[in-house]
């Protein structure tokens, strides 16, 4: 491609799933804001005219809608007129929540600016309610008024919130704009979804914005909500997604403009090729091409890995670490063991694995007495066990985080550099299958790939191979005992 030939990014979607109905007010609302300098690029005025599509009954088409976009494109701009056109067209309350604290209050303070300029923007000015703008941190907000029939009422309003599991509780709004949806928890949409409940205007919208997420992101919400549009199971939703084609030639520039519409526009595309010779191909395909396929959905230990420290005659020597794990809702539970084999490798195995808990401490008393284990470790749901297995004599742990964490690198470790062996069993591989990673601190631990994902096996095993090398004694001789397979 000759220098000179500039490249322009594509202004339709790769994936576009929508019902559009009327889009006369998102007109109506693309001409408002460009008044106010937020003039729009094409792509920008389809994403608006999909949100602010209304049906028959005066409500929006789309309650749900999702944008995937890399960064750097114009995605603040965007929301920034979907609040501007909410809140003094439509007299929306919107609330706009952000993983990072920096994000939600550079955003706030760009909104803020356009109802602190009387002299350029009156009009606006005028509508801010006395003693309107509230900037204490962390609890910022613009409360609009309007005057109808000649008298002042009350009118939109913005807030904004930086994400955590339990904010959000008691806001009451009419539109959430989910900035950075990549990293947005179950937990988080939980606590943030009743602010919709009771929308002042019945009429409620969700806007997830984001990109496909990294290996240490936890994203389920829009991870969940892109296969269910692309599944064509959502109901009145809308996706819309930029990327490069799956099996695209990554080093193509033209291939680029699939994924970047505002390249060429205010997205040059060295900055594209400086990144494209830094990233790896992965990283370049998921942060710049936007593709799916490269996001952190994979298994963090791939079938193949997996594979290859399968042993189904793999068998343990005395002494072992047991564990167990049980699911967050406490539907499922794992019992695991660890120990080393002859030949000096670890050896990992699901001793059991059933629905409820009830059967846990018996079976754990009784693997006890046959075994004398160096330890048995729980973690999360499970440390509500310690109490009934205070009187089994066996030393008992609960990891805190860091060495939660610490056990997941080393069974992670352990896999990749092939010093464990497993013995294929179904269940545990499917287990390694769906889990993921989630962050923890500045490290990650083991999460799910879905809400009814199993990864109570894979949890166990990691806690047991954790509690076998912790505990393992260095000096104490144990009566010898053959290999027994459990």
């Amino acid at each position: 491609m000759a220098e000179s030939e500039i490249v322009y990014g594509r202004q339709e979607p790769l994936e576009r799933i929508e019902t559009l109905g009327s889009t006369t007010r998102a007109d109506v609302g693309i001409r408002f804001v460009d008044k106010y300098g937020l003039t729009l690029d094409p792509w920008q005025e389809l994403c608006l005219r999909s949100w602010l599509s209304f049906d028959g009954r005066g409500k929006f088409s789309h309650s749900r809608c999702g944008l995937s976009v890399p960064r750097q494109n114009g995605k603040s701009a965007l929301l920034e007129a979907r609040a501007l056109i909410g809140m003094v067209l439509m007299g929306e309350r919107i609330l706009f929540t952000a993983h990072n604290t920096a994000t939600a209050r550079t955003y706030f303070r760009r909104l803020k600016g356009f109802f602190e300029d009387a002299e350029r923007y009156p009009e606006l000015a005028e509508m801010v309610k006395f003693n309107g703008i509230k900037t204490a941190p962390g609890h910022e907000a613009i409360w609009l008024r309007k005057k109808v029939n000649g008298k002042w009422k009350d009118w939109g309003s913005l807030q904004i919130l930086a994400r955590s599991k339990g904010g959000g509780r008691g806001f009451t709004v009419d539109a959430i704009l989910f900035d950075e949806a990549q990293e947005l928890a179950d937990e988080a949409l939980e606590a943030l979804g009743p602010a919709t409940a009771a929308a002042p205007l019945k009429n409620r919208q969700l806007i997830f914005c984001g990109t496909p997420p990294s290996e240490v992101m936890n994203s389920e919400v829009f991870t969940k909500f892109r296969a269910e549009c692309l599944e064509q199971k959502a109901i009145r939703a809308s996706w819309l997604e930029w990327a490069i084609p799956d099996g695209a030639e990554l080093d193509d520039p033209a291939n680029w403009a699939f994924a970047n519409p505002a390249l060429g526009y205010r997205l040059d595309i060295s900055d594209l090729a400086e990144d494209r010779a830094q990233y790896s191909d992965q990283g370049f395909a998921r942060e710049r091409g936007g593709m799916w396929s490269a996001a952190a959905t994979d298994s963090v230990i791939s079938a193949d890995e997996w594979r290859a420290v399968a042993d189904g005659a793999s068998q343990l020597s005395d002494p072992v670490a047991f564990a167990v794990d049980i699911s967050p809702d406490r539907s499922t539970a794992s019992i695991a063991v660890a120990g080393a084999r002859l030949d000096g490798l670890y050896h990992v195995e699901i001793v059991d694995n059933r629905r409820g808990t009830d059967w846990l401490i018996p079976a754990l008393e009784a693997l006890v007495a046959q075994w004398g284990p160096v330890a048995v470790v729980v973690d999360g749901p499970a440390s509500s066990l310690v109490p009934e297995l205070s009187s089994l004599d066996v030393p008992v742990h609960k990891l805190g985080m860091a060495d939660f964490a610490g056990a997941c690198g080393l069974f992670y470790d352990s896999t990749i550099n092939k010093s464990l062996r497993h013995p294929n069993q179904p269940l545990f591989n499917y287990a390694i299958e769906a889990a993921r990673k989630r962050p923890l601190g500045d490290m990650w631990a083991w999460g799910r790939r879905a809400a009814d994902s199993d990864i109570t096996p894979v949890v166990a095993a990691t806690l047991a191979l954790f509690g076998f090398i912790s505990g393992r004694p260095a000096v104490r001789k144990r009566p010898k005992r053959k290999a027994v397979t459990l």
